[in-house]
């Protein structure tokens, strides 16, 4: 059995699979899912998981050298980040959301939660360990 905190099977496979500056993306519910990216659906009821949740499983296993979050969740908390951004190990950086739900047909996947706060999705960008 695994030793580290992340025991989901697909998620922790596609986390091993990425390389440099590869992208898997964690959404809240309502972020639609384009057709190429694998889709690890993690929702059970709204609200769970949480996105803070999910994303503190992802960076026990991921180096991450880029975030990027929707300029429209900065500004919903009242312009700083939102709360379950404070774990990132990487000051994100903010764009639109439209540009945002361009950027997840490139990422390797996308895990929906069950997360129903608008905007709480992250891109993170895979960096290397050496």
């Amino acid at each position: 059995m695994k030793r580290t905190a992340l025991l989901h099977a697909d998620l922790s496979r596609a986390i091993a699979a990425l390389g440099h500056g590869d992208m898997i993306v964690i959404g809240d519910a309502g972020l639609p899912i384009p057709p190429g990216p694998l889709r690890i659906d993690l929702a059970v009821t709204p609200g769970l998981p949480a996105v803070a949740d999910v994303l503190a499983a992802v960076l026990s296993e991921m180096q991450v050298e880029r975030a990027l979050v929707a300029t429209e969740a900065v500004e919903r908390a009242g312009g700083a980040l939102p709360g379950w951004a404070g774990a990132l190990p990487v000051a994100p950086q903010t764009l639109s959301h439209e540009e945002f739900k361009r950027l997840t047909r490139d990422a390797r996947a996308v895990v929906r939660t069950g997360e129903c706060t608008p905007y709480a999705n992250v891109i993170l960008c895979a960096g290397v360990t050496f």
